[in-house]
């Protein structure tokens, strides 16, 4: 069984680590740190918080995933995932009510991990992580257009429908200089990979924004012009007001980014494994995510899970333990020791640009149009948390798309449930059921039951109570395809046996798996039929009918 706390890096430490993966460690902790600079300064501005948020979350978190996490070559950090959560945390608590909520969030997570929930986690349904994943893709696309353009529009509305129809009657008042360095961040950002795929067409538009700005006498809108000078020092930690009165309010945004942080974050280890071949540790990882978490509210940061993009980078360029997680934090933090001024001339236009490709990239539209020709039960998941991530909330979205994707699951095992009568089996030597010539008494009437026996079957025993015919003294039923019965299950069966045993029909089953045969058991059903009358296999059950 996997350990419930073990981190990578002392397992990979201590089986061995040579000057040579040291070197490629260090290359490629170096790399993810100069890609991870843009990103980690965009989301925060997209998110509603200074740039130095996005930094701060970076390094602290960072760290934390790498030191403590349960896979070799995780890269954590803040992500597009949670722009749109953390803004409307903030919109609606405050940043305070961000940290309180980071903090508790990572809490959560630690419990998950303790409680050995990385696998469960796993089992959200897919439409339904498309779904919210390409509606926040959207809205990060949408909240850039006024800065891409710089549209004067003052305040934009919280709602989706609101920011779109004033972003459409603001287009006026577009900036060409804006627009100018949001398309050639935009092209850099998308375009860069094909001349140099070691640094990232997103650094080289920060920088040529930032030296455009400062040598060009370039007028346009800056960081420092809406968020002044990034600090170049790291802050204590200092522990947020926290009351009991109020601890509630924060319960729905903490499990909302405990939830999301956790799907992301294994969703990242399990690419990473595909990639390197290795084997990450579920529940180390939501601990070192929750522990992460809890470090970057402590200093002030915004919540941080592992980062898919920035871990295939880490990859493909040689990283293979979690040294390079660490190397990749200490550039984050040397940068914003010693040239974090300088950041402050960096166009927000370009940094819309690069968001607006990160949006592209993590809208999974491909994803979205295949899950659209499929299933429409998928399709009812994916539109309707798609739809909510939209217009609604993301808490919601995820709510509701967790219960409608159950109700739906239950109503697909409902009908793959079967109660029925059997009249003829294929002649197969190798079925063991193949009804033929097997000169069965006028009077017996054979059934089989499919499927796992819950209350989304209860009316088909129903059913099959009112079907029987009254000249039948003897009910054979076949349960081989019956893996489990739950207590509604187990109810209505013994309802319907106890009204042949009234009618005083002899109920005789076959192939009753082990643990089923122990829930008859606990239930007083083997006693109600008698446990004579039950058997592992068809021909003993047939063998016996023929007898009676």
């Amino acid at each position: 069984m996997e350990p419930i706390f073990s981190p990578k890096l002392f397992t990979t430490l201590k089986a061995g680590y040579s000057r040579h993966q040291f070197t490629k460690d260090v290359m490629a902790g170096i790399i993810v740190g100069i890609v991870a600079l843009p990103l980690a300064i965009a989301f925060a501005i997209a998110s509603g918080v200074g740039p130095e948020k996005g930094l701060l979350t970076a390094i602290v978190a960072g760290f934390l995933i790498s030191i403590l996490g349960g896979s070799r070559v995780q890269i954590g950090g803040p992500t597009g995932a949670f722009v749109v959560i953390v803004a409307g945390i903030i919109a609606t608590y405050g940043i305070e009510g961000l940290i309180i909520s980071t903090i508790m969030a990572g809490i959560i997570m630690v419990i998950f991990g303790l409680f050995r929930l990385g696998v469960v986690i796993r089992f959200i349904p897919y439409p339904l992580v498309v779904g919210f994943t390409s509606g926040i893709a959207l809205l990060i696309f949408v909240t850039q257009i006024k800065d891409f353009f710089g549209l004067q529009t003052g305040e934009l509305p919280a709602d989706f429908i609101g920011k779109v129809s004033m972003l459409a009657r603001s287009f006026h008042s577009v900036n060409w200089v804006s627009l100018v360095f949001g398309l050639g961040s935009l092209l850099l950002t998308l375009f860069w990979g094909k001349i140099s795929s070691r640094i990232p067409g997103s650094l080289i538009a920060l920088l040529g924004g930032a030296l455009l700005v400062a040598f060009g006498g370039v007028q346009v809108e800056t960081i420092g012009t809406k968020f002044g000078e990034i600090p170049s020092t790291l802050s204590l930690p200092t522990f947020p007001n926290l009351s009991w009165d109020t601890i509630y309010m924060y319960i729905g945004p903490a499990f909302t980014i405990a939830l999301l942080g956790s799907i992301e974050s294994l969703l990242s280890a399990v690419v990473s494994d595909g990639m390197i071949g290795g084997r990450h540790r579920s529940n180390t990882e939501l601990i070192a995510q929750g522990i992460a978490n809890i470090g970057s509210g402590l200093f002030g940061g915004i919540p941080a899970t592992g980062a898919i993009a920035r871990t295939a980078t880490n990859v493909k360029n040689g990283g293979r333990t979690p040294v390079a997680g660490l190397v990749h934090a200490l550039v984050l933090l040397l940068i914003m020791l010693f040239a974090g001024k300088w950041a402050g001339l960096i166009p927000l236009s370009v940094l819309a640009g690069i968001l607006m490709v990160v949006a592209y990239n993590m809208s999974e539209w491909r994803s979205f149009v295949s899950i659209l020709k499929g299933s429409r039960y998928d399709v009812l998941v994916l539109v309707t948390s798609f739809v909510l991530t939209v217009v609604v909330d993301l808490t919601i979205a995820i709510q509701v798309g967790m219960v409608l994707a159950a109700l739906l699951f239950m109503k697909r095992m409902a009908d793959v449930g079967e109660v029925k009568p059997l009249v003829a089996y294929p002649q197969d030597e190798k079925d063991d059921a193949a009804m033929v010539n097997l000169e069965l008494p006028a009077t017996c009437v054979v059934y089989e039951i499919s499927g796992p026996l819950f209350f989304g079957v209860a009316n088909k025993f129903k059913e099959l109570m009112h079907n029987i015919p009254d000249r039948s003294t003897l009910v054979l039923i076949r349960m081989r395809n019956v893996p489990m019965i739950d207590a509604t299950g187990v109810h209505n069966f013994k309802a319907m046996l106890q009204r042949f045993v009234h009618q005083r029909k002899t109920v005789v089953l076959t192939g009753v798996n082990a643990a089923v045969v122990r829930d008859l058991d606990r239930h007083g059903i083997t006693e109600l039929v008698g446990p004579e009358n039950i058997y592992a296999t068809f021909e003993e059950a047939v063998s016996k009918v023929k007898m009676l």
